[in-house]
């Protein structure tokens, strides 16, 4: 598969695999959660409050992994491998451009003092399992 291929078919999980799972560092061990992701090109967002680990543990270590994009149809999902930094998003721009009912059962709304935004920056992306094919590497 090319990288214009390839990038078209990450673009595809991105704007429509929204939960995934974040892995942080803590004590020097992965620590893995779901989480729901927003993206503009391959910046991804999530929302999170100010009082849980992951905030803490990405103060210590800002290196983060995300599996986005398996659907849990079998072999051949499609799905992707992304390894960034994270780092604590206060534009309030973007947090309403994020702001959606699904956070009302966390949140007040996008004025929620608690509410934060974390954007991750690819620093290496793999499209995975794509009909058996080989992982490709995305050039980001």
């Amino acid at each position: 598969m090319n990288q214009e291929e390839a990038r078209k078919t990450a673009m595809k999980i991105l704007d429509e695999s929204h939960v995934g799972v974040l892995s942080t560092i803590k004590d020097n061990k992965p620590h893995s959660r779901y989480m729901t992701f927003f993206n503009e090109d391959f910046t991804l967002y999530t929302a999170t409050s100010k009082q849980t680990q992951k905030v803490d543990e990405l103060q210590q270590n800002p290196n983060a992994h995300i599996l986005l994009g398996y659907e849990g149809e079998g072999f051949g999902d499609a799905f992707l491998e992304i390894e960034g930094k994270i780092a604590e998003h206060d534009d309030r721009s973007i947090l309403e451009n994020l702001w959606n009912d699904h956070l009302k059962g966390w949140f007040k709304g996008p004025d929620d003092p608690d509410l934060l935004i974390l954007t991750i920056k690819p620093t290496r992306a793999r499209l995975m399992n794509k009909k058996g094919e080989s992982p490709v590497s995305l050039d980001l």
